[in-house]
């Protein structure tokens, strides 16, 4: 995974963002330039983050993971 600062995200990516001292795996449900709608997908209700708030996170990139295969 990559450390990505302020790439624009869209519907269907899964990223890890930091949540208190945890890091939290998340999918991208919905992406606007304003906010982020997030699915924790542990059971738990999505969430809305506003883009403002998002500094910095890893983006899973399935092209580059499965690069060497």
């Amino acid at each position: 995974m990559t450390t990505m600062l302020m790439e624009k995200l869209q519907a269907g990516d899964v990223i890890e963002i930091k949540s208190g001292d945890d890091v939290v795996t998340v999918l991208v449900l919905l992406a606007t330039e304003d906010a982020l709608v997030l699915d924790p997908c542990d059971g738990a209700t999505p969430f809305v983050l506003n883009t403002e708030e998002l500094v910095e996170y890893r983006k899973f990139d399935a092209d580059a993971l499965f690069a060497d295969a």
